[in-house]
């Protein structure tokens, strides 16, 4: 690996196109999420992370498949980074039975147990108090995991944060508490809701090791989420990482956005996650036209095939809408 003077190490092209390839996934699938939305084949609520895809692929470098994931219901970069197939997510956003939760939870409740990834959440904050709980279970069996945790900063002001920060610190869990702060909780700027801005800051009062990074800078991110869990399972307690982001998108299909200013929209764009970092690798040598317009081919091909195999899935069957629903019968 060589190291620039600007920021992180560039790695090997291998890896170097491998993060880039994860990161056009992610802005691709959200893109058609957004199209079939408009088509009602998807309905509910959808929330897309389109500008915040260095964050869930450059903290999963730093994860092995032993641990754990607790994200938001902004999660379909989470989980297709994590390694859930396109297909599966897919079908669930439809509704489908081929869905990864059976077209029960939608866009907002992906879960795979086979990659640990223990669920999007539709409340807010309401994850941490899961994390924590996975974390305790690791340390009662002396497993050397990390559970990543991912919120956004509106999350802090719940109470679920100061408790679940509380504990997992006196505690030592090894717990990686992720920030995605991307300025607007929902429509509210974050210094019309906060008095202290630098999110990172409210874990020195539970004396948790924390750091600012640049949520956009995918090499910054993996490094520092390389930092974190290696802190972690080093015994060192929890760890709290403020990721600075900007999602590109309103908070959901059913925001007008008459929160925010379209310039400042723009000016984020301008310095998002793919084209800032498409050109380091140019700059780098590491990409040329030709491989990314094959990146974008097989990324397409995928998005099709997701795509048509939501289409395919079937239904559940009316006879089945009690399963797994508690009743009295069942008491009995």
């Amino acid at each position: 690996m060589t190291r620039s003077e600007k920021g992180p190490a560039m790695p090997d092209r291998a890896h170097a196109l491998d993060l880039m390839r994860g990161m056009i996934r992610i802005r691709r699938f959200e893109e058609k999420c957004a199209e079939l939305y408009s088509a009602m084949k998807i309905r509910g609520f959808l929330h897309l992370c389109i500008g915040e895809e260095a964050i869930p692929v450059g903290v999963m470098q730093a994860l092995t498949p032993q641990d754990a994931i607790v994200a938001t219901y902004r999660e379909h970069g989470h989980a297709l980074a994590r390694g859930m197939s396109a297909g599966a997510v897919m079908a669930e956003m439809y509704g489908k039975v081929g869905g990864c939760s059976r077209g029960r939870g939608g866009s907002m409740h992906l879960f795979d147990a086979a990659t640990r990834f223990y669920g999007g959440n539709a409340i807010v904050g309401g994850g941490l108090p899961l994390a924590v709980g996975l974390g305790l279970a690791d340390r009662m069996q002396e497993k050397p995991n990390v559970t990543a945790c991912f919120f956004g900063e509106g999350a802090v002001a719940e109470g679920e944060f100061h408790e679940s920060m509380n504990l997992a610190a006196l505690w030592r869990l090894p717990v990686l508490f992720l920030c995605e702060n991307n300025l607007y909780a929902m429509g509210t700027a974050l210094q019309l809701s906060e008095s202290n801005t630098d999110i990172h800051e409210k874990a020195a009062g539970y004396g948790v090791a924390s750091e600012a990074v640049d949520g956009m800078d995918v090499l910054a991110v993996e490094a520092a989420a390389r930092r974190a869990s290696d802190a972690i399972r080093a015994g060192k307690g929890p760890y709290f990482l403020e990721l600075r982001t900007y999602r590109f998108r309103p908070h959901s299909m059913f925001d007008p956005e008459l929160y925010r200013d379209k310039d400042e929209v723009e000016d984020w764009k301008r310095r998002g996650p793919i084209v800032t970092f498409s050109g380091q690798l140019r700059d780098a040598g590491l990409l040329d036209d030709a491989t990314l317009a094959s990146i974008e081919a097989a990324v397409e091909r995928e998005v099709d095939e997701a795509v048509a195999f939501a289409e395919a899935s079937d239904w559940e069957p009316v006879g089945d809408l009690t399963r797994d629903v508690y009743t009295e019968e069942d008491a009995a």
